[in-house]
């Protein structure tokens, strides 16, 4: 209800400014102004990127070899059994000492319990943890079940599907020292990035949050948790009482939460999770209306707490209000736009005044497409033309699945119950496809084969019917 009622508060009350001051003020150039205001925030966060990379180059980090805290990374896992093994397998293989491995079956009904069972028999540093079919439902409550079991002084969290380095948990951990950095987060990569157009632009997508996020952690800003890949310090994570089992994106909500009790928040560029991208359109439309559903309910739900948190740092809570316009411009730009369209309609206006809105919308487009190019050459190296290329196509998947997304969940929160749909990513979908194209080769094979032995005994047939002859 508290959600709905400041949701509300927002729309009514853009909707009163809009239609107020377009009588007297040209609000087209209000828009201007708020997309002005993000991309100069942009342009100074990239230059303190660039200064303390420089910096950083002249004055390297001092790494403290003695730091080794002991590590307990977990791995949730519902319905996995296609890729559960190769993960497990795969993080043993880090060459961090000190850590141990807790792999939880969130009330599977396939043979995901089993699997990891076997894991545990086979391996001495991993622990299984089967949920009851009747558990809490969740991401979170999961976590939270498998924290009494951890003895880390640090909380490593993989997804089912997650691949890295042998040096990951090395490269990440120096982060983790400084008494007020609570977490650490590392950058997010798309194994099967050149499967499909979905799965370039969704790996495209990730590069541009990369490039963000090392702004925000430039300037020490509200750098947030992506879930996957995240190392927590137990300390921090005891201080907020755990994840939230009550939302629907326990990394967005955890990152605010320790925000707001001043913990410092991390991004490590140079250690990489790499995770499966969707192939299919209504996957991936399910999985980012539950991101965005979980964005803006956590800032409708926090956003109290964090203007009057006094551990909270001013600079992160500036860079919190810069993310939340993102939310605020697609219904800006729809209002703006019914506003105007119906005084062109009732002949109020002339029809100028509703294309310069529809200008602006192609700025919004435009601001997509720089950031997503400078992304893509910056930390995927990619030559110039094929940069602007896949820029331009990544900006109309953001605009295509962002902007209508962003007024749908409005529209849910406002008018509809909520509800804790989990909307559960699909993983293993390439080695099921892979698995698919060698049952499918494989059987042309046989085919082949029996066709070729029915013709070489129809051959010996009638070479021995002519010999009789």
């Amino acid at each position: 209800m508290k959600e709905r009622l400041i949701l509300f508060t927002i729309v009514f009350g853009l909707g009163v400014f809009i239609y107020i001051f377009q009588s007297y003020f040209n609000t087209v150039l209000g828009l201007a102004f708020l997309c002005a205001c993000m991309f100069i925030y942009a342009m100074i966060s990239s230059l303190a990127y660039k200064l303390k990379t420089r910096q950083l180059s002249k004055y390297p980090q001092i790494i403290n070899p003695d730091f080794k805290p002991f590590v307990s990374v977990l791995i949730p896992a519902h319905n996995e059994e296609s890729v559960i093994t190769s993960t497990v397998e795969n993080i043993l293989a880090m060459d961090y000492e000190n850590f141990e491995v807790i792999v939880i079956d969130d009330r599977s009904t396939d043979n995901t319990a089993s699997i990891i069972k076997d894991l545990e028999q086979k391996y001495d540093k991993v622990t299984a943890l089967i949920r009851a079919q009747d558990a809490f439902p969740g991401k979170s409550a999961v976590l939270n079940d498998a924290l009494p079991l951890a003895k880390g002084e640090a909380i490593l969290v993989f997804d089912a599907d997650a691949t890295v380095e042998p040096d990951f948990l090395s490269i990440m951990i120096p982060h983790l020292e400084p008494q007020d950095v609570g977490a650490v987060q590392a950058r997010k990569v798309i194994r099967n990035k050149n499967q499909n157009l979905l799965t370039r632009c969704q790996n495209n997508e990730y590069t541009m949050d990369a490039h963000f996020q090392v702004c925000r952690d430039s300037v020490k800003g509200a750098v947030e948790l992506r879930g996957n890949g995240e190392l927590i310090k137990r300390q921090a994570l005891e201080s907020i009482n755990g994840w939230n089992n009550y939302t629907i994106v326990d990394d967005l909500d955890m990152s605010t939460r320790l925000h707001i009790k001043g913990w410092d928040i991390r991004f490590c560029l140079d250690a990489v999770v790499y995770e499966e991208g969707i192939a299919y359109i209504k996957p991936l439309f399910r999985q980012r209306r539950r991101w965005l559903e979980g964005t803006i309910r956590r800032y409708l739900e926090y956003s109290g707490a964090a203007l009057r948190s006094k551990d909270m740092s001013p600079v992160a809570k500036i860079d919190m209000v810069a993310y939340i316009s993102e939310f605020i411009m697609p219904m800006w730009f729809l209002i703006e736009i019914l506003v105007r369209g119906s005084k062109v309609v009732l002949k109020d206006a002339s029809p100028h005044t509703l294309y310069s809105s529809i200008f602006i919308g192609c700025i919004i487009g435009f601001g997509f497409f720089l950031a997503a190019r400078y992304a893509l050459r910056r930390y995927d190296f990619m030559p110039r033309l094929d940069a602007t290329f896949e820029a331009l196509e990544t900006s109309i998947y953001l605009f295509i699945i962002w902007f209508p997304l962003v007024l749908f969940i409005c529209f849910k929160i406002l008018f509809r119950k909520k509800d804790m749909t989990w909307g559960k990513t699909a993983h293993g979908l390439v080695l099921e496809e892979e698995a698919s194209i060698k049952a499918f080769i494989k059987k042309e094979l046989e085919k082949t084969k029996n066709y070729t032995k029915e013709y070489t005994e129809k051959l010996k047939q009638v070479l021995a019917e002519k010999g009789e002859r």
